[in-house]
């Protein structure tokens, strides 16, 4: 069962929201916040494994409340579910440690398929956002050109962040590069301590943004 709290200052999202989880059996909707400091609270009372976080609310924001989380709850996956389509929120957002960028009309089998992949450790963005995140990097400024040269990545753990930016799943990156998934996961160890990153969208977000994506 995965556990799910669901931010958000609007209560017709939050009710429509909680009435879509119970159509599936693996989920459950443990609490509801209404900004982000009561989402804090509530995630180190009731530890859920997804929080659903609207990144505009009153009080304490969403952004403000998921670099809050990534130091004191970093196990608890954050998806940000939100109205606004900003590029330099989205990228903001999988800095500070989001797994996962959802606009509110999404469908219902993108918002499962997120939030599952999210309560695994994984990171899943649809097409278009990746595109959006690699898009953006294009603005990149000089200063942040200079420091992508002191980023040195070997060509294995370049080829298993273009795969993760593709949304493959450790497993298959394991599969198609023909090494373990442990050495996946080693490699993407040695990638998230070279970006200064602690999840896959982070160091996503990071990559684009320091040209290291093609």
């Amino acid at each position: 069962m995965i556990k799910i709290l669901i931010a958000d200052d609007h209560l017709i999202i939050r009710q429509g929201l909680r009435l879509i989880f119970e159509t599936e059996d693996d989920f459950e909707v443990v609490a509801e916040a209404t900004d982000g400091a009561e989402a804090l609270r509530l995630c180190a009372d009731l530890a859920p494994d997804v929080v659903l976080m609207d990144l505009r609310m009153p009080g304490m924001d969403g952004l403000t409340a998921i670099e809050k989380l990534r130091t004191t709850q970093s196990e608890v996956a954050v998806v940000i579910l939100t109205t606004f389509n900003e590029d330099d929120l989205m990228l903001r957002g999988l800095q500070a440690g989001a797994r996962g960028y959802l606009l509110k009309d999404t469908d219902r089998a993108a918002l499962f398929d997120t939030v599952r992949a999210a309560a695994r450790g994984e990171t899943l963005l649809k097409p278009e956002i990746m595109a959006r995140v690699i898009s953006h990097a294009g603005t990149m400024t000089q200063s942040t050109a200079k420091t992508t040269a002191s980023i040195a990545l070997t060509e294995r753990e370049q080829e298993v962040l273009v795969a993760v930016a593709r949304g493959e799943r450790s497993k298959e990156v394991a599969l198609r590069l023909d090494i373990s998934e442990r050495t996946v996961k080693a490699h993407l160890a040695s990638i998230y301590n070279k970006l200064g990153v602690d999840s896959r969208a982070a160091a996503i977000a990071i990559a684009a943004r320091k040209g290291l994506l093609p």
